[in-house]
């Protein structure tokens, strides 16, 4: 395995990472499709599994001790702000496209700018983080990449899935019924077109990188439209 690119080494430190061994780092930044490139290298899925953990844990601890309100408003607010869109957010806010190892097909579709290959590289930075220096370290990379987003307003709003469960109850009507209606790109740089309908009053569709964030620009949408 090659070792860090000295830019990208200069770049991990100057977010607050310490590197010691290159390896986890090295497999934080591969996606798969650099092996695929003989590159030989582990890609970042299993790092991505456990900063992930980590990221949720982290959050969560925060928001506890913000005493940022009872337990379905701390649920809502730490599913946004671990969300793949929050992650991919704060990866291209610190520049984090430049440095992902990806093969040279991934490259030209687009994969340096995927929303899915960004968040999940982000969560696994976190996890070379734990890995390299444990978890307080970890908590710490969080807590500093993150403090725009857990002291501004991410996930303060109600989710449009909600909002829209709660005006179809509220309206007495049958509960919104989600189906995905095209799926399209390859797997590193899919779009999602999901329509979310109401029996008896209408429907609405939305297209984005995920089929979580499609349900929730479709839910809006309908709340825009019939709400």
């Amino acid at each position: 395995m090659t070792g860090l690119d000295p830019a990208t080494r200069e770049w991990l430190e100057a977010q607050g990472f310490a590197v010691g061994d290159e390896t986890p780092w090295l497999e934080a930044l591969t996606h798969g499709s650099f092996n695929g490139a003989g590159g030989g290298a582990t890609d970042y899925q299993r790092l991505e599994f456990l900063g992930d953990r980590v990221l949720g844990l982290s959050v969560a601890s925060w928001l506890y001790r913000a005493g940022d309100g009872p337990e379905g408003r701390l649920s809502q607010r730490l599913n946004a702000l671990v969300s793949g869109a929050t992650c991919a957010r704060i990866a291209r806010d610190i520049g984090l496209p430049a440095h992902i190892r990806l093969g040279k097909q991934a490259r030209d579709d687009g994969g340096a700018d995927s929303e899915k290959i960004l968040g999940d590289v982000m969560e696994a930075l976190i996890g070379a983080c734990f890995i390299e220096n444990g978890f307080d370290a970890a908590q710490s990379a969080v807590y500093r990449l993150w403090t725009r987003e857990l002291e501004g307003d991410v996930g303060k709003a109600k989710h449009p899935k909600s909002a829209l469960q709660e005006w179809a109850a509220g309206n007495r009507r049958q509960m919104p019924h989600y189906e995905v209606t095209d799926r399209s790109g390859p797997d590193h740089a899919a779009r999602f077109t999901v329509r979310v309908s109401i029996r008896n009053v209408g429907e609405a569709e939305a297209t984005a990188s995920s089929k979580g964030e499609a349900e929730k620009l479709a839910a809006k949408a309908f709340l825009e439209r019939f709400g």
